[in-house]
């Protein structure tokens, strides 16, 4: 759990291992204490977040032909532009 949050929080945490946080938004002291405390809060439940694992997964046959006559389509468009050679 720790390298985690250490991996998700790493641009808070400074050298000395500490995390910085700091709110100004309101005038008193202990409003903005208390939002930086629900902030660290939230920030600790979302970097304890376990992300998915990725499956990996193939392409369709459907779309590999799509894939490959758009491929098609584009390099007969493409010949098409050509000026004509000498033996034609």
């Amino acid at each position: 759990m720790r390298k985690r949050i250490r991996h998700k929080l790493a641009n808070r945490i400074g050298a000395d291992g500490t995390l910085k946080l700091s709110c100004d938004s309101e005038r008193s002291r202990t409003r903005n204490r208390d939002i930086v405390i629900r902030r660290f809060a939230e920030m600790l439940r979302h970097a304890l977040v376990k992300p998915k694992r990725r499956r990996p997964t193939r392409p369709t046959k459907n779309s590999i032909k799509r894939r490959l006559a758009t491929k098609k389509q584009r390099g007969n468009t493409k010949k098409t532009r050509k000026k004509p050679g000498l033996d034609e």
